[in-house]
């Protein structure tokens, strides 16, 4: 290796050092009060037009991975807006710091999912509560980049999904208002968190 690409590689380092150590303000309020309001209309939507989802479950599972889509592509969009803007020439290093720390527990509501399909469809009622505990568990391991009330949302989402693996079961199995509630109430405690520390910033 020349001196100039060992110069290069640690200088990428210093710059994935920095990346990780300041605060990320790539996310902002308005993805995720818009997600908030659309896991609700998606509950809205699921309780009139699929009003047996244990006898569905291909729509069921349609329905919120889809939801599950749109809104990470909603996020995704401002983040990296957001980032171009405020964090400049840092921008590429921060996001995939952020994501990076994400990612593995939005993998494992993935994964989960497709073990219960394959394995144990009898348990698939499980998959919203699970889905929220991964979701509350990426928050936790994301909440160093972020305001210092997310945690708070962390605990809800932790909290909502060990309720949904408690209650949710039997005639309540694949409840619009498991997922509606839980997501909608936790995106929108994201987006008020976010504001809040844009408030205190300015």
């Amino acid at each position: 290796m020349s001196e100039l690409d060992r110069a290069l590689a640690e200088i990428g380092q210093i710059r994935e050092q920095m990346a990780r150590g300041a605060r990320f303000h790539g996310l902002g309020p308005t993805a995720f009060a818009a997600t908030g309001t659309l896991a609700a209309l998606a509950a809205v939507g699921q309780a009139r037009w699929l009003a047996a989802p244990a006898a569905h479950i291909p729509a069921y599972l349609t329905l919120w991975i889809v939801v599950a889509a749109v809104s990470a592509g909603v996020i995704g969009y401002e983040m990296v807006a957001r980032s171009r803007r405020l964090h400049s020439e840092l921008a590429d290093e921060m996001i995939g710091a952020a994501v990076s720390q994400f990612l593995p527990a939005a993998m494992a509501g993935g994964l989960i999912t497709l073990v219960l399909m394959r394995f144990a469809p009898q348990s698939l009622w499980m998959s919203p509560g699970l889905w929220q505990i991964a979701f509350g568990l990426g928050v936790f391991a994301s909440s160093r980049f972020l305001p210092r009330a997310t945690p708070v949302v962390g605990a809800w989402y932790l909290t909502s999904g060990l309720a949904a693996l408690a209650f949710a079961q039997g005639p309540l199995a694949f409840s619009p208002w498991t997922m509606g509630l839980g997501f909608g109430v936790g995106q929108t405690l994201v987006a008020l968190v976010l504001r809040f520390s844009e408030s205190a910033d300015d």
